[in-house]
């Protein structure tokens, strides 16, 4: 669909450029000469992108903000003026503005920022309808590629199922949310889950934290305790990390499975069970077979639907759809949700993601809570994520002229930003005078060859 554009804007002639030069890239423009033409069009229909005067005959632009952010909240704002000063800047973005220009509008940027505005706006769509196609409980599943698709599809299969499932894939790949989802998707979605970390619990207490103890048990054991299975009754235990429980506990593990009861430790009688069990690790578990690490028959027990998350790096086609979601998440709900510029989304793709969609998330939260302002660039990144392989870190003790620091960092912004000299520009926060002459005057000093 053709994508829709307000623009608020009273001077006949500026409007009509606007219009002209949105019409020309296949937008479809309308003009509101006032405030209050903007606040009636945007309660009769809806808009991708608003384009607002500050200075309009029936109300101040900035006052207007915080009304078009209630009619349209998930519609990107662009503010512009004649009387441009940082701290009008600064006062649009805290009401609410996605970005903000000076006139004379410089159309080249203004072109360039409009399309990143509804770059935006087209992902949060994406999102929005990811979710809502999505079987209920299984939101969080991020994505669009084929391997994603997979991973929903027998999710959703195995959900209303009793079935054992067992989830394999690296750490951070999202293993306990797709356990989340089975069982928020489930009949037994009413009654508990409980999550166990199999690697983090004790090796001497593991048998009285899974299955309980009575009173008297062992050394400091007053009372008696349920275990974390008994917790789960009716509902779903999750074994996370089930390659690191010690051989010793999976035949009581696999015995408890079989059997639907278990014993708690210094007990004489067996208790009868009903949950469903759902079990993830990152280890390779038939290579653990063959070496004695693990269970051949709890293997088979537990692997009745089998569930292979990809590693990130497989599927970096659903990355912007992760940023966009985690930008929502972690942007502050009284402003406009942050966004990142096309250079910073590049490095985000091309990096491999070793910590998988935890790592992508955290460096998102960072750049978000650390970021100076409502456009996140490729600075706003975690420091491993702001050099290319090939551009190796400068040593800390590095002392160099600042001609020399100012020459790399003008490389490095032609190189982040594919040779876009504009972008370029804007990125080192100069003009595009300023490069142009720059890059003129290193040419003039290269050596002849």
């Amino acid at each position: 669909m053709t994508e829709r554009i307000v623009i608020a804007e009273d001077d006949e002639d500026l409007a009509f450029v606007l219009r002209e030069t949105l019409r020309r890239q296949r937008y479809e423009p309308e003009v509101a000469p006032t405030a209050g033409a903007l606040i009636d069009k945007l309660k009769a229909t809806s808009y991708d992108l608003i384009l607002l005067d500050v200075r309009l005959p029936d109300m101040d632009g900035l006052d207007a903000i915080p009304r078009c952010r209630e009619l349209a909240p998930d519609t990107p704002i662009i503010v512009m003026t004649a009387h441009g000063t940082r701290e009008t800047a600064m006062e649009a973005i805290t009401r609410g503005a996605y970005d903000f220009f000076t006139k004379p509008l410089k159309m080249d940027e203004f072109q360039v920022v409009v399309a990143r505005a509804l770059d935006r706006r087209r992902l949060q769509k994406q999102v929005k309808a990811l979710r809502d196609s999505q079987p209920s409980g299984l939101e969080g599943l991020i994505g669009q590629s084929e391997t994603l698709k997979r991973v929903v599809d027998m999710a959703h299969r195995a959900a209303p199922t009793d079935l054992t499932v067992l989830i394999l894939g690296e750490s951070g790949t999202g293993k306990e949310l797709v356990a989340r989802s089975i069982h928020f998707s489930g009949t037994r979605q009413q009654k508990p889950f409980v999550p166990v970390d199999c690697s983090g619990l004790v090796p001497t207490l593991i048998e009285s934290e899974l299955f309980g103890y009575v009173k008297g048990a062992f050394t400091g054991a007053q009372h008696s305790r349920q275990g974390l299975f008994a917790t789960a009754e009716g509902g779903t235990v999750f074994l996370d990390e089930i390659g690191d429980l010690p051989v010793d506990l999976q035949a009581k593990l696999l015995r408890a499975l079989q059997e639907r009861e278990i014993r708690p430790v210094g007990a004489t009688e067996r208790v009868r069970i009903n949950l469903r069990v759902i079990a993830a690790t990152n280890r390779d578990l038939e290579s653990a077979i063959r070496t004695g690490g693990f269970r051949q028959d709890l293997y088979f027990r537990l692997n009745v639907v089998q569930i292979k998350l990809p590693p990130l790096r497989e599927r970096k086609s659903d990355i912007p759809l992760l940023v966009s979601s985690f930008l929502e998440k972690f942007s502050d709900p009284q402003r406009d949700v942050r966004t990142i510029s096309e250079d910073a989304m590049r490095r985000l793709v091309s990096y491999d993601w070793p910590g998988n969609v935890r790592e992508l998330e955290n460096a998102i939260e960072r750049a978000v809570a650390l970021g100076s302002g409502p456009l996140l660039h490729v600075g706003d990144l975690p420091s491993n994520l702001q050099y290319s392989p090939e551009q190796p870190l400068p040593a800390s003790d590095e002392l160099l002229p600042l001609e020399e620091l100012e020459r790399r960092a003008i490389v490095r912004a032609l190189r982040e930003t594919a040779g876009d000299k504009l972008a370029a520009a804007r990125l080192l926060g100069i003009g595009k005078t300023t490069l142009y002459r720059k890059l003129k005057q290193y040419e003039s000093e290269a050596p002849a060859n």
